[in-house]
């Protein structure tokens, strides 16, 4: 299943991913630290939405409350939510 989430609080705007039975792939975000969200897709590529989650939940941006890994986190979960109210 596709799934696009609007980030909230960082410069990245949007992360669009693939989840199909809790296996996120294909994580793209636009907008931000062009090297950063170059690597955290390849690193979280096949993971499941729990594990990303577990990993990325929490970790800040300089004096941001959140960051793209934790939004990422906040992605994941909801895309988890969304392909479990599909089927």
């Amino acid at each position: 299943m596709n799934f696009s989430y609007k980030t909230k609080g960082t410069c990245s705007r949007q992360i669009d991913l693939e989840i199909n039975d809790n296996i996120v792939t294909n994580v793209v975000f636009y907008g931000g630290c062009d090297g950063n969200l170059k690597a955290i897709p390849r690193l979280v590529d096949g993971w499941t939405a729990d594990q990303i989650a577990d990993k990325c939940s929490g970790v800040l941006c300089g004096f941001k409350n959140t960051s793209c890994a934790d939004q990422l986190a906040h992605a994941v979960l909801a895309a988890k939510e969304a392909e479990h109210a599909q089927k």
